[in-house]
């Protein structure tokens, strides 16, 4: 049951639309982060959420909160890249 005023689990489909979507949505396509489609959803959901708390984080706050993500295709710098893209907006 949910309690007014108290948001549930957000999913990735509800950062942004097709037609509109999330700056981090954006700048993973931009930045050609998304490959094989296994890490997307908890990085894009993991980097959300840190922009949330500190929408300037360093390196090294970056790295640790994506560090539980695992990407097996590699793209793990075009994913850093298009996280502080987003947060250099």
């Amino acid at each position: 049951m949910r309690h007014a005023g108290v948001r549930g689990p957000r999913a990735r489909e509800g950062l942004g639309t097709r037609e509109h979507p999330h700056p981090l949505q954006q700048a993973f396509i931009a930045e050609q982060a998304a490959q094989c489609g296994y890490c997307i959803n908890g990085m894009i959901m993991t980097a959300a959420a840190l922009l949330k708390q500190n929408p300037r984080p360093s390196d090294s706050e970056l790295r640790s909160a994506l560090d539980g993500n695992l990407c097996r295709c590699g793209t793990h710098m075009r994913i850093l890249r298009a996280i502080r893209r987003v947060a250099r907006a």
